[in-house]
């Protein structure tokens, strides 16, 4: 009986991928065991959340990087950090009464992890016509269309990254940058390719958030923010506990900036958003991990856990795994209608399989979250599914 079951809980099959719902997915025996170690230690958050920006840094380009309980927090914290830059009373004013509070957003990236930024307290001011996405024409927003939203209370922008987002990074960060508005990348789930962990920085945005608990393997309660170092290290203060004498606290050198504040601010709003330190040396090794394997051995080790899965199913029609840094097994049911029955079958042996194209009268199996444990139930709960007696 594993811990699960001693507290009434059902373990699960997770062929959905690393979503939240479902608990995230898998960490190496080396990522857990460097949680286990740390567990059995003290040290000062400030000092570990340095070491975590040296690693973030490397593996990213960014100037400064910090870990964060979950990108969401990672949002929060960034959008904190737009507001109030080094401005202690901006600091303790977020979120009720601040100088700056507006996001600038295309409408077509609305979506529900924006509630993130305005957490921080900013509202969000969408802008542009997604009429490519409505289907009453081609056109969605400009960068024009940013560059005339922007005012005195603007904060910066929220770019959501896409393969199809409009329009391009490059394009909003000019417009952006003229203003003076920094710019901040919601890229959670856009790894691999490993290449995002940079490319988003030199295409100029000033912060960037990714999921630690997703496709790199870390604690499925963290995150990073990277980025500028100004930014980066606003967030810091505005997330740390800094309940102690000012005169015995120092911002590390990786954070430490000329216009950093002499004042020590009150606790911010980022208390909510912190990460201890077993899901910060997690993190750190998973990343590290992460960079060293490399976008095509990940692939090719996803797809043989997509061949093993499949071998029970034979030659069975409508049956494919996809290309790309994450292949996916997709099996063509029929109808939507099938489709929804044969999902909601395996939900009934406690199988989650991804329903993002049901619509399409598909059922999508996604490797990243399966143990050793799992190819073989999951294989035959497929093919009973798609070939039952």
């Amino acid at each position: 009986m594993n811990i699960y079951e001693t507290l009434g809980v059902t373990p699960i099959i997770n062929a959905a991928g690393t979503n939240t719902r479902l608990s995230g997915g898998m960490m190496h025996p080396e990522v857990r065991a460097a949680m286990a170690e740390a567990a059995d230690w003290c040290v000062e958050m400030h000092d570990l959340q340095a070491a975590a920006s040296r690693a973030i840094t490397e593996a990213t380009g960014a100037e400064a990087g910090i870990v964060t309980s979950g990108a969401a927090a990672a949002l929060t914290l960034g959008a904190a950090a737009c507001v109030a830059r080094f401005d202690v009373a901006q600091m303790h004013g977020v979120p009720i009464r601040t100088d700056r509070d507006q996001f600038i957003m295309a409408r077509s990236h609305r979506n529900m992890y924006d509630r993130a930024v305005q957490s921080a307290g900013c509202w969000i001011e969408d802008v542009g016509i997604p009429d490519r996405f409505s289907g009453a024409g081609i056109r969605d927003a400009d960068a024009e269309d940013y560059a005339s939203a922007f005012g005195a209370r603007t904060a910066g922008v929220l770019w959501v990254a896409q393969p199809w987002a409009e329009p391009s990074l490059e394009e909003v960060v000019r417009v952006a940058h003229e203003a003076g508005v920094p710019v901040m990348v919601d890229a959670a789930a856009q790894l691999p390719p490993r290449a995002n962990l940079r490319r988003f920085l030199e295409a100029g945005a000033d912060l960037v958030c990714f999921s630690g608990g997703k496709a790199i393997g870390g604690p499925q309660a963290s995150g990073i923010l990277a980025g500028r170092r100004d930014l980066v290290a606003s967030a810091l203060l505005q997330m740390l506990d800094l309940d102690l004498p000012p005169a015995q606290f120092a911002l590390p050198p990786e954070f430490a900036c000329d216009d950093a504040p002499k004042q020590l601010p009150r606790h911010g709003v980022g208390r909510a958003c912190k990460a201890g330190k077993e899901e910060i040396v997690g993190l750190i090794v998973a990343l590290r991990r992460f960079v060293a394997e490399g976008d095509a051995p990940q692939a090719a080790r996803l797809r043989a856990v997509l061949d093993a899965v499949r071998a029970p199913l034979g030659n069975a029609p409508g049956v494919s795994i996809t290309e790309g840094p994450v292949p996916l097994l997709l099996l063509a049911i029929g109808s939507p209608a099938a489709a929804r029955a044969a999902e909601a079958a395996l939900r009934a042996r406690h199988i989650h399989v991804g329903q993002g194209r049901l619509r399409d009268g598909v059922l999508v199996v996604n490797p990243l979250a399966l143990a050793e444990r799992d190819v073989a139930p999951l294989g035959q709960a497929l093919r009973d599914v798609i070939s039952p007696r």
